[in-house]
């Protein structure tokens, strides 16, 4: 980023939702180094306090505990905001099969009151977590952005009706917005426990403890792991670009690379071989699909890389080799 750019970030006030969350907690702190005042909105449902244990006495961060699904507590954290990271949601395709209504209140009545808020706040710009499940039974590969199919599960369902109201506020309302749609992020922070974890953390801490983690099919399905730094500067860029046709679209955040989970799981024991040369030998489970599962994904790059001017730094397995020591030094 350039100099102008880096001012901009540094006089400016943002506000992240879900600022307690794996991804929320890291763009909380990438936007304090940058100079930033950051206002943090999080209800601790899925998101943990530790996450912000490093910024809680950062003078330039506030923090709220509010739930998205209260329109009194969305507009209280857009008071005086410039920018608005929205990154609360209940993420998972499983829960949102086993619970949608609770999916499709968080994830589509907390959207809609966030838009009315930072419309009635006047931000500047409103960039938003999207999701790639948006692309459904496309079996189109790479997915470019304006090609998508059928969700195959209510979360995927709820994440495109948020780039259906994005669209329409900026047709109604002339509220700037961009949509960020996220390929299987990783990296540090991201929670290893509960019945809906991620892959990667769920695998790296059942290595560690010596257990065989499950692989939901044969292992063939494949996805573009992307890491949290690649994301965080996705965000960046959404809120610095002074490129006006840039706005009011939404952009693949990714890598541009795929990784079966075959792969996935011999760089994983690789890696963490060289911490417990034990987990060399142990083996891998197979058990049943998931619903709602999208087989492959692969992401094109080449909107953001044009337009936003995107530059992912972390591959796959340079991602991987970080989150893996981050795991190993802060969880073993």
């Amino acid at each position: 980023m350039n100099t102008d750019q880096l001012e901009l970030l540094g006089s400016s006030t943002v506000l992240v939702t879900g600022a307690a969350g794996f991804i929320g907690s890291n763009l909380c702190e990438a936007l304090l180094e940058k100079g930033s005042k950051v206002v943090g909105l999080d209800n601790f449902a899925t998101g943990h306090k530790k996450n912000l244990s490093a910024i809680n006495k950062n003078p330039n961060f506030k923090f709220i505990e509010g739930d998205i699904r209260n329109l009194e507590d969305c507009h209280n954290a857009c008071n005086g905001v410039d920018y608005v990271l929205h990154q609360a949601a209940l993420g998972s395709v499983p829960r949102s099969i086993n619970d949608p209504i609770t999916s499709n209140d968080v994830n589509v009545g907390g959207f809609l009151n966030m838009l009315v808020a930072s419309r009635d706040a006047e931000v500047k710009r409103f960039i938003y977590a999207a999701s790639s499940s948006t692309y459904g039974d496309s079996k189109a590969l790479p997915k470019v952005e304006e090609k998508i199919g059928k969700p195959l599960s209510p979360y995927a369902i709820t994440k495109y009706v948020n780039e259906l109201y994005a669209d329409n506020f900026k047709r109604t309302y002339n509220l700037d917005t961009i949509g960020l749609r996220y390929f299987n992020v990783f990296g540090r922070k991201q929670d290893p426990n509960g019945a809906y974890a991620a892959v990667i953390p769920k695998f790296v801490m059942q290595f560690m403890d010596h257990e065989s983690p499950v692989i939901n099919g044969d292992g063939s399905f494949s996805r573009d792991f992307t890491y949290i730094d690649n994301v965080i500067q996705m965000n960046l860029r959404a809120i610095v670009s002074d490129n006006q046709d840039a706005l009011n679209n939404v952009y693949n955040t990714a890598f541009g690379e795929r990784t079966t989970l075959n792969e996935l799981v011999t760089l994983l024991k690789e890696y963490l071989s060289e911490f417990d040369s034990k987990i060399a030998s142990l083996e891998v489970k197979n058990g049943p699909e998931r619903k709602g599962d999208v087989p492959h994904s692969l992401a094109s790059v080449d909107k953001a890389k044009t337009l936003l001017g995107y530059d992912p730094q972390f591959d796959m397995k340079s991602g991987l080799r970080e989150a893996v020591k981050w795991y190993w030094e802060n969880l073993k």
